[in-house]
């Protein structure tokens, strides 16, 4: 039955050489039609430009690797399954034209009692589903620890088809009676042809190294080493990063990172030409991205900065991650570019999709020929064209959902606020098509994180609100990421005041604008987001009607509680701080404020916040006589990543919203 549906439904989402194919018939319910799941994540090309490699949902969490050739003629072939209980797929990427490695994510409570850990794995196999090999090394019951790393691909090795540099982690074994027995410790790299497993060693093991980066062919270059406190093995929230000179076997200090502050730079690339690492560090209280050189001088130059906003990402391309450019976040997200033919493609491709002036480039061709890119906007979930550069054609090859194909969608527009001491928030807001943007239930959604923020485009929870009637506002308050330090204040939960602060303001503002009907404002929040939406009613008890909750934190000191056991806890602990707000920040110690109905949702297999969080914010409101609903889902994490479960908490969420807004 599910291949059937599998064939069904990639007829839609492949497009191949074909026109667009028409939109499947429209679900009755509005939940199964923003709950379900991105049809296509993780897209890679293949070296030659001809195939391509894609993660597919499967059933429940689960998720599958597809393979098609680029000119269409058959639906996609699913080559293996991940089924989510407990593993699923992360990502894939060609490693040479006939042959895949993919990450495998799982979580395993086998470890420790009535503890929950986050392990990976990675997975090589061939191109039509044959010759998998597990390239992690998996633990002997002689180990005298865990492995839940199962390493990273440090370079793909253009030219070295089938190999790659890993990282493997070392633990030492205790053995009687036998000289075979491993004491080497820490992390290393070595060269693993993917197909036959053989090995051969790079960088011998390091004590406390967590990564390496290399040059992109072949040599590393880069070495981050965490500074622990004493023999406890708890990060004492500093990195080191040191550097090899080009032809040197010798390590010499490259920079220190502190965590929390992010003070130092942090590599992410080293280009072999200059002979320069990529790296971000702090310019004026934002994160810009810098070249170091590697010789020896350390000269260091400004390879992007924005007077207003953080650098978010440096752009890399092709096998060996050659950095082309940067991004940052205004209201939408842009990019600018270093390298003058990229620029001159990029702006030749915006001008050819002007409805999709989001755009984003997935992965090159061996040659540079053929690209990969995905274009989309507020209301197009996305599209996946291939650019051939000799012809100069652009074909659409898939869709990102195609159950939204043909599905109006509403616009979001990007406005500011001022909160209560004059500052100008900025936020997204979206209103339901055809209304008048008057008096409508509205929702204040903040976003999770902390360290996060919102922006502009398609989002599915937005636009399943929209769909439904209600004005939604995703503010941007104080405590968001992206706009340097000063906006970024202590954190949103040492500085929970003016965070929270900022969201009750956005629920006041949509009421001063006529927006919003007061009587029927409500307020949605995942994770930090869900922390806000109770948070805010400690605040301000009158100001929400309805308040809905998914994985939230409730409590400070529980969430500190949490990591205990983690080498991270002294990271955490400096990230929450101590004092008065552990208590007034938490609002499963302040329930006996709550006027509002209160909705909550947990997956029990959350590693990001325990479940036990919303059972006890849950039993919190009962002792102090409120309203409180809490609907937990079996064997999901922090995500929710499964159709029934996003579109039952969907249909809940406007339920919920409904009944208390009285609405029909």
């Amino acid at each position: 039955m599910f291949a059937r549906l599998v064939a069904a439904a990639w007829a839609v989402v492949f497009l191949g050489a074909a026109a667009p194919a028409a939109a499947p018939s429209m679900p009755s319910d509005p939940a199964a039609l923003f709950g379900a799941r991105e049809a296509v994540r993780g897209i890679g090309l293949s070296p030659s430009g001809r195939r391509l490699a894609f993660i597919g949902p499967a059933e429940g969490q689960g998720n599958a690797l597809f393979v098609a050739d680029v000119e269409g003629g058959k639906p996609p072939q699913r080559i293996f399954t991940a089924d989510g209980r407990p593993g699923r797929l992360t990502d894939c990427y060609w490693v040479s034209e006939t042959r895949l490695v993919c990450r495998i994510y799982l979580l395993l409570d086998k470890i420790q009692a009535g503890q929950i850990w986050p392990a990976t794995r990675l997975l090589a196999v061939d191109a039509d589903g044959s010759n998998p090999k597990l390239l992690s090394v998996e633990g002997t019951p002689d180990d005298l620890g865990v492995t839940l790393g199962g390493g990273e691909v440090v370079d793909w090795l253009p030219g070295e088809s089938g190999a790659v540099l890993m990282t493997r982690n070392y633990v030492p074994q205790s053995k009687m009676n036998t000289r075979f027995v491993e004491t080497r410790q820490g992390l290393a790299v070595e060269q693993v042809d993917t197909a036959t497993l053989h090995s051969k060693p790079v960088e011998p093991p390091k004590m406390h190294a967590f990564g390496y980066v290399s040059d992109g062919h072949g040599t590393i270059r880069l070495m981050g080493v965490e500074e622990v406190a004493g023999a406890t093995g708890v990060s004492s929230g500093r990195a080191t990063w040191f550097y090899r000179p080009k032809g040197s076997r010798d390590w010499k200090q490259f920079s220190t990172w502190l965590y929390g502050t992010d003070e130092g730079l942090w590599p992410v690339n080293v280009d072999p030409v200059r002979d320069v690492a990529y790296a971000f560090r702090k310019i004026d209280g934002r994160l810009a991205l810098v070249t170091v050189a590697l010789d020896g001088s350390m000269k260091e130059e400004v390879a992007y900065a924005h007077p207003e906003y953080d650098v978010d990402e440096a752009i890399a391309l092709g096998d060996d991650q050659r950095i082309v450019g940067a991004t940052f976040i205004s209201d939408r997200k842009e990019a600018v570019y270093f390298d003058k033919d990229t620029a001159a493609m990029a702006a030749m491709l915006s001008k050819a999709l002007p409805g999709l002036p989001l755009i984003r480039f997935e992965d090159w061709s061996a040659d540079g020929s053929k690209l990969l890119l995905w274009a989309g906007s507020d209301t197009d979930p996305g599209r996946l064209y291939l650019f051939d550069r000799q012809t100069k054609q652009l074909r659409e090859l898939m869709l990102k959902r195609p159950q939204l194909e043909n599905v109006p969608l509403a616009p979001m527009k990007s406005v500011t606020y001022t909160a209560a001491d004059g500052t100008r928030i900025p936020a997204y807001l979206t209103l339901p098509l055809g209304s008048s943007g008057r008096n409508l239930p509205a929702i204040v959604m903040p976003h999770g994180g902390p360290s996060a923020r919102d922006e502009w485009g398609f989002e599915w929870l937005v636009q399943f609100f929209a769909a439904r009637g209600y004005a939604v506002l995703q503010p941007n308050f104080r405590g968001s990421a992206g706009y340097g330090e000063s906006w970024y204040q202590r954190n949103g939960f040492k500085s929970w005041r003016v965070a929270i602060g900022d969201v009750n303001d956005a629920g006041r503002w949509l009421v001063s604008q006529g927006i919003a009907d007061p009587s029927k404002l409500g307020i949605f929040g995942w994770s930090y987001g869900g922390y806000a939406a109770l948070q805010a009613n400690v605040l301000d008890p009158n100001l929400f009607k309805a308040v809905v909750a998914v994985a939230p934190v409730t409590d400070l000191a529980t969430l500190l509680l949490e990591a205990r056991y983690s080498s991270g806890r002294k990271i955490l602990r400096d990230f929450i701080g101590s004092g008065p707000h552990i208590v007034e920040g938490s609002p499963a110690q302040n329930a006996g404020r709550f006027q509002a109905p209160v909705l909550l949702f947990h997956g029990d297999r959350d590693i990001n916040v325990r479940s036990h969080e919303s059972d006890l914010m849950a039993d919190r409101l009962k002792d102090a006589g409120k309203q409180v609903q809490l609907v937990k889902y079996d064997g999901l994490d922090h995500q929710l990543d499964d159709a029934k479960a996003r579109q039952d908490l969907l249909s809940r969420a406007d339920a919920f919203f409904r009944a208390n807004f009285k609405l029909p």
